[in-house]
């Protein structure tokens, strides 16, 4: 499978709106903070717009979300910049991270990484030709305990091996969604093969 590597410099779109729907999760959002704390509504407000706009944040977004925060467009970029859960470039239909952080390599992640590379056609920040994966390695997303794990999209697999996660990528790219969570028999961050008993 060819890959398409992500440019250099990304197209940004020149306007962004929130649409009907949304405008109406914005004042939601708005009337959780007192007026003089809005800026406190500036991670949901990204979110949103990411959500909206196949997950990414475009520089517009940014400017609109300032605007309606009464914020410098600095400190929206800022907080963009600094988290990681916000995508300040186009990805893929699916955002595959995987974790390779000590719990997760010391259980497996390099496999994962294998399985990933292989199964798609890409590495690291690269995105597949059809626009369906997106491939990143992150730190840790807080699943230790059931690693080694992926999050792709807002779902966490864990407990994987190179043949579960193979299964996962080829679900999803026959349209059908694998069930998140633990890919062993195990129920939840149980002991991995002694439940303890109370």
């Amino acid at each position: 499978m060819s890959v398409r590597r992500p440019a250099a410099e990304v197209l940004q779109p020149k306007s962004f709106s929130f649409n009907e729907k949304n405008l109406l999760v914005v004042d939601t959002i708005l009337s959780k903070y007192p007026k003089e704390k809005k800026a406190s509504a500036l991670l949901p407000l990204l979110d949103l717009a990411q959500r909206q706009n196949a997950n990414w944040i475009s520089t517009a977004a940014m400017k609109v979300i300032s605007e309606i925060l009464s914020l410098p467009l600095i400190k929206v970029l800022e907080v963009a910049t600094f988290y990681t859960m916000f995508n300040l470039k186009p990805v893929g239909k699916n955002l595959l991270q995987v974790c390779t952080t000590t719990p997760c390599w010391l259980r497996g992640s390099d496999d994962i990484v294998s399985a990933c590379k292989k199964k798609l056609g890409i590495d690291f920040g690269e995105t597949t030709q059809d626009n369906k994966f997106t491939l990143l390695e992150v730190e840790c997303l807080g699943a230790c305990s059931n690693a080694p794990m992926v999050q792709i999209n807002d779902y966490f697999y864990e407990d994987l091996n190179e043949d579960s996660m193979i299964k996962i990528i080829e679900d999803i790219q026959k349209g059908s969604k694998p069930k998140p969570g633990p890919q062993s028999k195990r129920t939840g961050s149980e002991p991995h093969n002694n439940r303890v008993k109370v």
